[in-house]
């Protein structure tokens, strides 16, 4: 095993953008739309069983703001 002399950290921030968009078109058939327009927007609480894989919160994570 050869050490690339950098931190797991480092390695972890590699996660590219195009995984992370691979990995949104894998969740998309999991997310439905209603057949009527909602016209309150929908509590927080209701929101449940979407699951975002732990690379792609990193990578997230490690954007600016701006």
């Amino acid at each position: 095993m050869t050490n690339s002399g950098r931190s797991p950290a480092s390695r972890d921030l590699e996660f590219t953008l195009a995984q992370l968009r691979g990995d949104c078109v894998r969740m998309a058939p999991h997310w439905t739309v209603p057949a009527t327009v909602a016209d309150a927007p929908v509590s927080p609480s209701r929101i449940h069983g979407v699951v975002v894989p732990a690379a792609s919160v990193r990578l997230v994570r490690g954007m600016t703001d701006s």
